[in-house]
């Protein structure tokens, strides 16, 4: 006999860069707590949320913007989880070691406690998008977790081209697969290319939600950020 879920209320906080990690980080906890206010019962982040898109350049300044998990943007995260009594799902910049750098989400319970990250397995590598200079792939496999509000799964943007990342998370469970994501275009190929893009963009997760009978909710950040339109 199948059992059926209570409907679940999702949050999803589509953000641009205020200039600092300090203020990206006041913009995402006002967030969290306007849509728990208004019944979000899971909550989920942009792709590299509480700093700007630096993956445009490669610059070795940047990896100064990374940080260790658990640490302070996670023990944050944490309280306000707890507070609330909602799950968090946020993707930022993490340095696993003094060389090893990771483009990773971390799952938040609603009781505070931090069930684990995923780190995105699949890096692009594109003008404007120059990841590989920052990040490593992850090495967990694809993760699935029991929160309190349901089982979800999390990929992170270049993740939705593969579709055995989301089939993997479907076979194990997953009931609502999240994509926090920085997906936008060039200045320079937004006229050519821009409708085709977005529409494959779109195409490709609903085919995803499709294939594998479960919900999906994509998160893109938003906003100019040099020659980048999110």
């Amino acid at each position: 006999m199948s059992t059926r879920r209570s409907p679940v209320t999702i949050g999803l906080i589509q953000g641009k860069d205020f200039g600092s990690l300090e203020a990206n980080l006041a913009f995402t906890v006002k967030e969290i707590r306007r849509l728990a206010e208004q019944g979000a019962q899971i909550i989920c982040t942009q792709e590299l949320f509480n700093t700007a898109y630096f993956c445009r350049e490669q610059n070795t300044e940047h990896f100064d913007l990374a940080e260790s998990i658990p640490g302070k943007t996670s023990d944050l995260l944490s309280g306000l989880a707890k507070e609330l009594g909602v799950v968090v799902v946020a993707a930022y910049f993490e340095k696993r070691s003094s060389a090893l750098y990771h483009n990773t989400a971390i799952v938040i319970d609603s009781d505070g406690q931090l069930l684990g990250s995923y780190r995105k397995a699949h890096i692009p590598q594109d003008p404007g998008f120059e990841e590989k200079f920052y990040f490593t792939p992850g090495d967990q496999g694809f993760p699935v977790w029991e929160t309190a509000f349901g089982t979800i799964g999390v990929l992170i943007c270049w993740d939705q081209w593969f579709p055995e990342a989301a089939r993997t998370l479907a076979l194990k469970g997953a009931e609502i697969l999240f994509y926090p994501t920085a997906i936008g275009w060039l200045d320079s190929e937004k006229a050519e290319w821009g409708e085709r893009q977005h529409r494959a963009w779109e195409s490709v997760q609903v085919g995803h939600a499709i294939a594998n009978a479960c919900y999906l909710a994509t998160i893109n950040r938003v906003g100019q950020e040099q020659s980048t339109e999110f």
